[in-house]
């Protein structure tokens, strides 16, 4: 072999290692890379991006210049941007097996673990807790998805900093991707070198709406964009799927439990009496839809004051009560998986975009819903029945 061969070689070994951040996909795998040489020192590389305007234009190609930079031999990288024909986008869709009218999570060989976070009324934190249970998941390295399902109501996108609108590659559509921060990034890296760091898929009606504009639909158009999320959306292979739900026990709820009936439920309220009342007959819904309830999460408990004191702002104990009677209303146990306090770094998390087991992990609400997430991947997976993918 030649060296210029060699240096050819080389460069596409390089180019291996870049990732693309919405397919989660070496670029020279999903035929990203059209052509890659090198000659005098100066490697060429032609990237395919799949649209026009693509929106990480400039991460991919950054990492391109990157990655060829660390070859031997190698001194510029001219970098040259070009866009996928219909055909090379439906040759992509026929790689990823991707098809719009099948949901991957209802069928009973999937391996993502499933989990509609859900509450009996409003204004609980049920969308932080599915932001910080998505950013707690994503560090342990899983592959995190979620589905803003609060349709009404949608508050995902904020709470976890996202402002990059999805790629649509006619009726697939890619979400955007909220890697860990940098630091942890670093840290997973080094821990586990040959181990893919832990990201978050997000998908959310706020991301197809301008502005602040509200959403007036009605039970139909609900079930159709939550089927659409489910099937049109290409999250790949995921660990865990969460669903943030809107409140109660209407149409959404109906329609998830269809769409995804091996969901199982983790339950939001705060420690007061009355949110129990409410959250207790969102936890009996289960009955209906056959569904189970994989714990209870204690939102809004006691606040640690500044001199090491607490106060009970909204009581306390509920949440054992709503274990203990949905434990005699559902005939097996319902876990209290933890109480996250009221703390402000919770909110101030919220507000950033960062959720708070990043911001301010060792925080009482930072650590407290860590907990809550080791507690939720201690759950065994079922794998009875079910096709393992193999290699030899």
């Amino acid at each position: 072999m030649s060296d210029h061969e060699s240096l050819d070689t080389a460069l596409m070994r390089a180019l291996d290692t870049v990732i693309d951040p919405e397919l989660r996909k070496p670029i020279t795998e999903v035929g990203m890379v059209d052509s890659a040489t090198v000659s005098e020192g100066v490697a060429t590389v032609a990237v395919l991006l799949t649209i026009e305007g693509c929106p990480l234009k400039n991460t991919i190609e950054q990492d391109v210049r990157e990655a060829a930079l660390t070859v031997d031999g190698i001194e510029q990288v001219d970098v040259r941007i070009g866009y996928m024909s219909p055909e090379q986008r439906s040759e992509l869709k026929k790689l990823l097996g991707h098809s719009s009218r099948a949901n991957p999570f209802a069928s009973p060989d999937s391996l993502t673990k499933v989990y509609a976070v859900v509450s009996g009324k409003g204004g609980v934190g049920k969308s932080s807790a599915t932001a910080n249970l998505a950013a707690a998941m994503a560090s342990a390295g899983l592959k995190v998805g979620v589905v803003d399902a609060d349709v009404h109501g949608f508050s995902i996108p904020g709470l976890l900093g996202i402002t990059q609108p999805p790629t649509k590659l006619e009726e697939m559509i890619l979400p955007p991707v909220v890697p860990l921060p940098e630091a942890q990034r670093q840290a997973w890296e080094k821990e586990h070198p040959h181990q893919d760091p832990g990201f978050i898929k997000v998908i959310s009606i706020g991301m197809f709406v301008e502005g602040n504009q509200p959403i007036a639909w009605r039970g139909p158009m609900l079930h159709r964009a939550l089927e659409q999320f489910l099937t049109d959306v290409y999250f790949g292979d995921l660990d865990v799927l969460l669903l943030d739900l809107p409140p109660g026990t209407g149409d959404i709820a109906i329609s998830m439990a269809q769409l995804l009936p091996g969901a199982q439920l983790l339950l939001v309220s705060t420690p007061q009496v009355a949110a129990v009342d409410v959250a207790e007959r969102a936890g009996t819904l289960s009955l209906q839809t056959e569904q189970k309830v994989a714990g209870i999460i204690e939102n809004m408990s006691a606040m640690v004051m500044p001199d090491g004191s607490t106060m009970e702002v909204f009581g306390s104990g509920g949440g054992e009560v709503l274990s203990q009677r949905l434990r005699d209303a559902l005939g097996y146990e319902v876990p209290l998986l933890g109480s996250v306090p009221l703390d402000v770094s919770l909110r101030s998390g919220g507000d950033a975009g960062v959720p708070v087991v990043w911001s301010a992990p060792d925080s009482p609400a930072g650590s407290a819903m860590q907990a809550v997430a080791d507690r939720v991947l201690e759950q065994k997976r079922d794998l009875a029945g079910k096709a393992l993918p193999l290699n030899f």
